[in-house]
């Protein structure tokens, strides 16, 4: 363990077996091995990181533009596997952000893909 760096993260959903679908695609094909198993949750393990998806136990959408969490950002690897994973998330339950500015929507210097899940959780996959 290293003091300050994230121990997990905690995602809640309103349709838990959608983000299964899309984040165990995510997160799979970025080397996070499923981890945990329970009736309203998964998890995901990446060395001492692991993400969690909960069931939200209350009503109610979220929105990623409002106060709050805005989006995770991801190490991807090369820009060959950004691309990669540009080219399967459609079909992997993510919708593409910014197409138009696409790979270089963060800047020109910074080559990213920009997704969002079926509930509007937006990710950023950063190549080296």
């Amino acid at each position: 363990m290293t003091r300050g760096t994230l121990h997990h993260v905690e995602l809640r959903t309103a349709d838990l077996g959608r983000a299964e679908r899309a984040w165990g695609w995510l997160l799979g094909a970025l080397g996070h091995e499923p981890f945990q198993r329970w009736e309203d949750g998964r998890s995901w393990r990446l060395g001492d990181l692991y993400v969690v998806l909960e069931a939200a136990p209350l009503d109610g959408a979220h929105d990623r533009r409002r106060a709050g969490l805005s989006h995770l950002a991801f190490h991807a690897g090369s820009a060959a596997d950004v691309e990669r994973l540009w080219q399967d998330a459609p079909a992997n339950g993510w919708t593409r952000l910014y197409e138009d500015r696409h790979p270089f929507a963060g800047g020109p210097d910074h080559h990213a893909a920009f997704l969002e899940d079926g509930e509007r959780f937006k990710v950023e996959l950063v190549a080296d």
